[in-house]
């Protein structure tokens, strides 16, 4: 174990009690799950597109990502809660309703950014419907789109080879999200967010 690991507090963050050295982006996994009580469930799934303190995605794509994200996936699924952005911008946080299913969700962003390569405008992009509406750059979102869909093969492949486990890298885990990743396929531990 690197030494640095050894020296670090645990945190309420669970994403803070990971090493972001050892994965390999772009990925997609479970970050979290919430179950809310009388069958509700709310996983939040970490869908990174860079190589965390490497390379990040521009500002104006990631608006552009977001905006077309929570538009077009909700043509294709009705348990979509949220799409944000991370702020380290190397990725967002899409959370849905029900138990985790790392296969459905690639296959529902992979449809997804299918939409976003076929866009010829971000939608609300504009004043009345956006805060910021003139920082977008459909260019931007399109190219950073491609280069994930270019390695969909490893989406859920998370740590990089010879990387230590999650555990091991001191992740903690909550008992039920464990059995879900574990039945899902999904491994690691996610950002999660600071909110």
């Amino acid at each position: 174990m690197r030494a640095f690991r050894e020296h670090i507090m645990k945190l309420n963050v669970e994403s803070f009690n990971l090493d972001h050295r050892d994965v390999s982006a772009p990925y997609i996994r479970v970050a979290d799950v919430k179950r809310l009580g009388e069958g509700a469930v709310l996983t939040k799934y970490d869908v990174r597109f860079c190589q965390p303190n490497r390379e990040h995605l521009e500002m104006d794509a990631v608006h552009s990502i977001e905006h077309m994200f929570a538009e077009f996936s909700r043509n294709h699924a009705p348990n979509v809660v949220d799409f944000s952005p991370m702020g380290c911008q190397t990725g967002f946080y899409l959370m849905l309703a029900g138990e985790p299913d790392v296969p459905a969700t690639a296959a529902l962003v992979e449809t997804t950014f299918r939409d976003i390569l076929a866009a010829t405008a971000v939608p609300a992009a504009n004043e009345v419907q956006c805060g910021w509406g003139a920082h977008h750059s459909l260019k931007g979102a399109q190219d950073a789109v491609t280069a994930m869909l270019a390695k969909r093969s490893a989406w859920e492949q998370v740590m990089a080879p010879g990387a230590p486990s999650a555990d091991d890298a001191g992740a903690r885990l909550a008992p039920e999200t464990a059995a879900s990743e574990n039945a899902t396929g999904a491994s690691g531990v996610g950002e999660g967010a600071a909110s």
